[in-house]
């Protein structure tokens, strides 16, 4: 239980490491300890789902387009039937402008494949200022591993 009181070992790994493979109880809790001493220790924290990332680094750091989803209406003539591109603005840019610490929480990260967690774990050695805990799945006491190992794990060779 001391782990989950102060939350020094978890914050120095993910400080070493910069992106953090994180296997949870599955009755929840001590996720949200550990993003609590994140944030007390001075780090902005932002938490999102890992499902329909996309390319992670675009997504995360890049203006990019997307479409809309095809609802089966017939478009005028105007823009490809899939409908016109919309640009959105990254996801991290606004908390990465003032200079401050930033952990990313993604939930349901074990839908991203092997190039996705890798592309993440370049993406934390090159901003050093962005940190990644990516939730990979479920276990009877809280795990944490950097992604690189978690990778060469068999439970993530898909």
């Amino acid at each position: 239980m001391p782990l989950l009181l102060s939350g020094k070992k978890f914050q120095h790994d993910l400080e070493k490491y910069g992106c953090l493979a994180l296997q949870v109880p599955l009755e929840g809790g001590s996720e949200t300890r550990l993003l609590r001493r994140l944030r007390a220790a001075g780090y902005r924290s932002h938490m999102t789902s890992a499902r329909g990332l996309g390319d992670p680094e675009v997504f995360l750091m890049q203006l990019h387009g997307i479409r809309p989803p095809h609802l089966g209406h017939q478009t005028i003539g105007k823009t490809a039937a899939v409908g016109e591109i919309q640009q959105v603005s990254p996801l991290l840019t606004d908390f990465l402008i003032e200079n401050s610490r930033l952990v990313l929480w993604l939930i349901e990260g074990q839908v991203l494949s092997k190039s996705e967690l890798l592309a993440l774990a370049d993406l934390c050695q090159r901003e050093q200022r962005l940190k990644i805990v990516i939730e990979i799945g479920g276990a009877r006491q809280l795990r944490w591993q950097s992604i690189r190992s978690a990778c060469e794990d068999r439970s993530l060779s898909h």
